[in-house]
C-alpha cells in the first residue's frame, strides 16, 4: 500500500493472518522496565538520565544487551539513535519504524519515552519469537535526546534522522560545552553527523506508543489513546540585563534589578495562556539569576519561555504576544531584555489510516478507546516530515509526568504494548499490500 493510500484510509477489515491471538510477555516487559529504571535513579526521587549523557550511553547499552539475549540486531548511529532488527532485515527497503525515547528531564519519571522503547523491543521480541513473517519489516528505535535537557537541543535524534537540524554540531549546552563532545564520549563519531539522515522513502511509517502524560484517560476509565494530533512548541530563550548594584546602598528608586524585570516577564507569560487564552499553555519551566548572592542586586538573568497549541496561528501569536510583553517590560525597567527562539515545532495530525489500525487493534483485544490529541510533544511529530505517524496513548495516575510521580499500572502498561503489537500486525498488512490497492470502503 502507498503511504498517499496509508493517509487517506482510516477503516476497513485487516488481514492479519492468524496471529491476532498473539500477546506480548507482561512479566517480562515490566521487569526490563524495571531495570532500566534503575540506569539514572536519582538519590532525590526520580530519574535524571539526561539525553547524551553518560547515563542515557548507558541505557543505549542495556537495550543493545537485551537485544543481543533476544538474538536481535541493534547498532548506534552517529547521532546516537538506536535501532534494532531481526538478522536478515533488508536496508534497501522501507521500514515500519516503533519506538521512542529513553532520555529523562531531571528528576523525570521512569515511563516517558521508555515505555515505548521498551514496548517496541518487546514486540519486536514476540514476532521474533513466533517467527512472524512480515511484508515490511518492524525496526525499534531510541532516539537520542527528545528531552533537550542537557544539550538544549529537543527532538534531537528524531531531527537528525529526518535531516532537519540545520548546523547539528552547532548544539551545546547551557555551558557551551559542544555536542560533539558528548557524542565522542557516548562512543559515537561526531564527524559522520552527515550520514545520519535516512533517505527519502525509507520509513514506510512510524508508530509511537507513549504514557499519556495527562489526566484525561484515568479520569474517563478509558485504557487506550488513539492521538489525532500533536500540539506544536515554541521555545524562546530569554535574556534580561540590568545592573548589579549593592543591594543595601541602592536606592529603590535607582535600580535596574534584571529579577524584578524577569518576575514581571514570567507572569505576563502565564496571563497569556491561563487569561488571554491566546494559545492553549504558556510556561516558564526555566531561570537562573547572576551573580546569585543575596546581598547584590541581579544583573543577569536568563529564563525560558514555551508557547504549545494544536493551531498554527495561536501558537505563533502566543510567541508573538510574549515578545509583545518582554518589549513592555524593557521598556519599564530599564532593563535589556533580548528573545532567541531556539525550537519551533508545527503542530501535526497523525495518519488517518493510523488511526484506524490502532482503533481496530483495540477493539481486537475489547479495549475501549478515546481519540484525543496529545498536549506535549513527541518525536512522532517529528518523523511525520518524511512519513505517516501513528500514536497510542495508556493513561498516567493523576496525569503527572516529568516527575518523581509519574507512574501507570501494570495492567495498563501491557494492554498499551499488545495494542502496538497487534498496531504493528495490521498496519504492516496494509503497508505490504503489494498492488497497494486500498481496501478502505468507497
Amino acid at each position: 500500500m502507498s503511504q498517499s493510500n496509508l493517509k487517506a484510509r482510516e477503516s476497513g477489515g485487516l488481514a492479519l493472518d492468524g496471529h491476532a491471538g498473539l500477546r506480548i510477555d507482561g512479566a517480562r516487559l515490566i521487569d526490563t522496565l524495571e531495570r532500566l529504571g534503575e540506569i539514572g535513579a536519582d538519590p532525590a526521587g526520580g530519574v535524571t538520565r539526561l539525553g547524551l549523557s553518560a547515563e542515557e550511553n548507558a541505557a543505549r547499552v542495556f537495550l543493545g544487551d537485551l537485544c543481543a539475549a533476544a538474538g536481535l540486531e541493534a547498532e548506534t548511529d552517529p547521532a546516537g539513535n538506536l535501532f534494532a532488527r531481526r538478522p536478515g532485515t533488508s536496508r534497501a527497503k522501507p521500514v515500519l519504524l516503533v519506538g521512542s525515547h529513553v532520555d529523562t528531564v531531571v528528576q523525570g519519571g521512569r515511563l516517558d519515552g521508555a515505555y515505548g522503547v521498551l514496548a517496541a523491543l518487546e514486540t519486536l521480541r514476540v514476532l521474533h519469537e513466533h517467527r512472524v513473517s512480515l511484508p515490511v519489516e518492524m525496526v525499534v528505535v531510541a532516539f537520542a535526546n527528545e528531552e533537550g535537557a542537557l544539550v538544549q537541543t529537543p527532538f534531537w535524534g528524531s531531527r537528525m534522522l529526518c535531516g532537519s537540524l540545520e548546523n547539528p554540531l552547532g548544539a551545546t549546552d547551557r555551558t557551551g560545552r559542544p555536542v560533539g563532545a558528548y557524542l565522542a564520549a557516548a562512543g559515537c563519531a561526531p564527524e559522520r553527523l552527515a550520514d545520519v539522515p535516512w533517505p527519502p522513502g525509507s520509513v514506510a511509517a512510524f508508530i509511537e506508543l507513549h504514557i499519556e502524560q495527562g489526566p484525561s484517560l484515568e479520569r474517563r476509565g478509558v485504557p487506550v489513546g488513539v492521538v489525532e494530533g500533536i500540539v506544536g512548541r515554541t521555545i524562546l530563550d530569554i535574556g534580561v540585563t540590568g545592573e548589579a548594584q549593592h543591594a543595601g546602598t541602592t536606592p529603590m528608586a535607582d535600580r535596574r534589578d534584571a529579577l524584578t524585570a524577569a518576575a514581571e516577564i514570567v507572569l505576563a507569560v502565564r496571563r497569556i495562556a491561563a487569561e488571554d487564552r491566546v494559545c492553549a499553555t504558556a510556561t516558564t519551566g526555566f531561570i537562573e539569576a547572576a551573580p546569585n548572592v543575596t546581598n547584590t542586586i541581579p544583573g543577569v538573568v536568563r529564563l525560558s519561555a514555551e508557547v504549545r497549541d494544536t493551531d498554527p496561528a495561536r501558537q505563533a501569536r502566543g510567541e508573538d504576544v510574549v515578545r509583545e510583553q518582554c518589549a513592555r517590560v524593557a521598556a519599564a525597567s530599564g532593563c535589556r531584555v533580548e528573545v532567541t527562539a531556539t525550537m519551533r515545532s508545527r503542530p501535526v495530525s497523525t495518519a488517518p489510516a493510523l488511526r484506524g489500525v490502532i482503533r481496530e487493534a483495540a477493539d481486537r483485544l475489547g479495549l475501549p478507546h478515546l481519540t484525543m490529541p496529545s498536549g506535549a510533544g513527541h518525536d512522532a511529530q517529528i518523523v511525520a516530515q518524511i512519513a505517516p505517524v501513528g500514536m497510542i496513548f495508556v493513561p498516567s495516575r493523576r496525569g503527572i509526568s516529568h516527575a518523581p510521580g509519574e507512574d501507570t499500572g501494570p495492567g495498563d502498561l501491557v494492554n498499551g504494548a499488545n495494542v502496538l503489537l497487534q498496531a504493528v500486525l495490521g498496519a504492516q498488512a496494509e503497508l505490504g499490500r503489494p498492488d497497494g490497492h486500498d481496501s478502505s470502503p468507497g
